[in-house]
């Protein structure tokens, strides 16, 4: 299964961490971003990383050049930062089966093979790994509603009133189907084609998302904050049931 990551965020929120470097060569705990995704895909059995660059592309580049331990890299390029779906859009000639999707900011320690072995089975165009966060932080993410099975129903982009506190994490697995939705999606008010809009269209042609519940972590690194905790929780310095603890005490 090939793997794309989306990696051509600017980071503005995490400055002066990105005054000179992309935001998926920040590093955590000794090493970029990007090296603990790739990390993580290769050992979930990505056979080919497709790399969706745009600011500063070029550390990227020279940073891992064209493999990563053995696994062969494809560079495509976002001119413009118009959304997630926009980016996607950039591989779309390069895949042709399902495929694993992860967001370049993100540190996971979680059940992502579970969201790969779903896919294999064969019975949902997609699956997602989620996870429930306090109502508060919803709004800063993918909100999504299931029904009894366990299958999305609804996915809002960064609501200002969220229909609950599940959430989309950066890990995904497609058919390419998701392709033709991202086609379709129309800029949403933020001016960004919106992967939860391409999603939305996927669920309204029936076809079926499955949501994995995270077992474990994962930390967004989209402020100079969230790199310092995903690296206390690297380094042990933090337990990770005692953050789900603090988490669940404050819905």
């Amino acid at each position: 299964m090939k793997a794309v990551v989306l990696a051509a965020g600017e980071g503005t929120r995490l400055r002066p961490l990105t005054e000179d470097k992309p935001k998926g060569m920040v590093e955590v705990a000794g090493k970029p971003i990007l090296t603990h995704c790739f990390e993580q895909l290769i050992e979930l059995g990505a056979d080919e990383l497709l790399v969706v660059v745009g600011y500063k592309k070029q550390a990227i580049i020279n940073h891992f050049e064209d493999e990563f331990e053995g696994v062969p890299i494809t560079y495509t390029h976002q001119r413009e930062q118009n959304g997630l779906a926009h980016a996607l859009l950039t591989v779309e000639e390069h895949v042709g089966d399902d495929f694993m999707l992860m967001l370049g900011d993100n540190i996971f320690e979680a059940n992502l093979q579970d969201v790969v072995n779903r896919q294999a089975e064969e019975r949902a165009d997609a699956a997602f790994l989620v996870e429930e966060v306090p109502w508060e932080e919803a709004g800063r993410y993918g909100v999504c509603d299931t029904n009894k099975y366990g299958e999305i129903t609804e996915v809002v982009e960064k609501p200002e009133e969220p229909p609950s506190n599940l959430v989309m994490t950066g890990f995904y697995t497609f058919t390419p189907a998701i392709f033709h939705a991202c086609h379709l999606v129309q800029p949403s008010n933020r001016g960004e084609y919106e992967i939860s809009d391409a999603i939305d269209l996927l669920l309204h042609s029936g076809r079926t998302i499955d949501a994995i519940r995270m077992d474990g972590w994962r930390n967004d690194i989209g402020y100079p904050e969230d790199r310092d905790q995903a690296e206390k929780r690297l380094q042990g310095e933090i337990d990770p049931e005692m953050a789900a603890e603090n988490i669940a005490a404050s819905e």
